[in-house]
């Protein structure tokens, strides 16, 4: 729960941010940037893909954090940033590259050898759908965002929302099922 005074001194420190201010701008940086890099990674499955994503998910919020209405939904709008820079660069890719699966399979060792095989399915599952709805569940999964937080970033409705999730998580079961 976020106290008053949190509140404040939030609004104060984004406020300085965007009135050029590089060291609260720092601040938003050290608070928010692992958000921004789980979101990104998801969407890319590559961490110096995701790395320059939110290099670049960093500039343009350098740039539009004046135009931030609500400096609550400060965790939402910079994640939708980087999502979006994500699925920018997966359309700018025309062709489809080999997939280093390495860092799933690290994250899924130890344990059962069937987790990795799981992971490696899954993966593979993911790359299988398209960038939109790849960012679509990293919004929801990885950045934590509820339905209401995802709709206002991207335009839709919140059960648009709900139902889009519904379709991708469903094509995503089917295709580990039958993969």
């Amino acid at each position: 729960m976020t106290s008053v005074a949190d509140s404040t001194q939030l609004d104060g420190t984004i406020d300085l941010a965007a009135r050029g201010d590089e060291a609260a701008f720092a601040r938003l940086v050290a608070a928010h940037h692992a958000s921004m890099a789980r979101v990104a990674y998801a969407i890319t499955g590559d961490p110096a893909t995701a790395a320059d994503v939110v290099q670049v998910a960093w500039s343009i919020a350098w740039k539009r954090l004046r135009t931030l209405r609500d400096p609550g939904s400060i965790r939402p709008w910079l994640v939708a940033i980087a999502a979006n820079e994500a699925r920018q660069v997966l359309r700018r890719r025309r062709h489809r590259e080999i997939v280093d699966l390495s860092a799933v399979i690290e994250v899924a060792s130890g344990g059962d050898p069937a987790d990795r095989i799981m992971a490696v399915d899954l993966a593979r599952a993911l790359r299988g759908i398209p960038p939109d709805d790849r960012a679509l569940l990293a919004l929801r999964f990885v950045g934590g965002l509820d339905s209401g937080e995802i709709a206002a970033q991207l335009g839709l409705s919140p059960s648009g929302v709900r139902s889009r999730l519904a379709r991708v998580i469903e094509r995503l079961r089917k295709e580990l099922d039958h993969g």
